[in-house]
């Protein structure tokens, strides 16, 4: 579905992506993981089309996207839904109004159709109950499902998450989990998750690809990640709290 060639990305004379190339199967969950300030979401950035690299190539099912139109690249990002760290609910717009805001923006469904959609996606996240509820009265995890319903909204092909688990306590992450796989499922979407929330990944990938200076260093199954030998793989998810043993 989504293929990285020697993709390369500089702020200043900050070197962030320096020849990252991956493989993004379709219809499955990649994981994305490594430490914060790595790159992570610069990369996903690239991967709709947010960020043009400094050299090197995105491949959506065959087609360039770094030699695309902004107006080719908005015909391209309607087959994405995304999901981001925050959530990025509009403040001012109910739950309803955030999910059907992408319907009234980039379809010409009714009112009625829209309210249809908008019931379905919510009811999918087990949020109907907050359709009138401003996002202020939302906790974390709410926010983080209606963030997800307004993603899927469009019904996309492909949809990217940007740290959908932080800062949610351990049910809420499992939570947020089951809702992704089962969307996944449902729909057989092309996931990319980044996250570096390592029991979630082995929980739901079918891929995890691990970015460290700027290179992927490491992909493979959750299993072959799991007995992986290198160093900064096996450091990352054998972690834990600085002073304490494992048992």
């Amino acid at each position: 579905m989504i293929k990285i060639v020697d993709l390369h990305k500089a702020f200043g004379a900050q070197e962030v992506l320096r020849g990252v190339n991956l493989e993004i199967p379709k219809g499955k969950i990649t994981f994305i993981m490594g430490r914060s300030g790595t790159g992570k979401s610069v990369l996903l950035k690239h991967i709709i089309g947010l960020l043009t690299p400094d050299r090197g190539h995105i491949f959506v099912d065959g087609e360039d996207i770094t030699r695309l139109s902004e107006r080719e690249l908005m015909r391209l990002r309607k087959r994405f839904g995304m999901l981001f760290q925050e959530g990025a609910l509009f403040d001012s717009l109910t739950v309803g109004e955030n999910v059907a805001f992408p319907l009234r923006e980039h379809t010409n469904l009714s009112e009625k159709e829209i309210q249809a959609r908008v019931e379905a996606k919510l009811a999918q996240v087990g949020l109907l109950e907050a359709i009138d509820k401003m996002p202020a009265e939302l906790s974390g995890g709410m926010k983080k499902r209606a963030a997800l319903a307004r993603a899927l909204a469009l019904d996309p092909e492909i949809v990217l998450f940007d740290e959908p688990t932080t800062g949610l306590d351990p049910l809420m992450q499992e939570s947020i989990a089951r809702l992704i796989k089962e969307a996944q499922e449902a729909h057989d979407l092309t996931c990319v998750v980044i996250s570096h929330d390592v029991p979630v990944a082995f929980a739901i990938a079918d891929k995890i690809a691990f970015l460290h200076e700027g290179v992927v260093i490491e992909e493979g199954s959750p299993e072959e990640i799991k007995n992986s030998q290198h160093p900064f793989v096996k450091s990352f998810i054998r972690a834990l709290p600085t002073g304490f043993k494992e048992a």
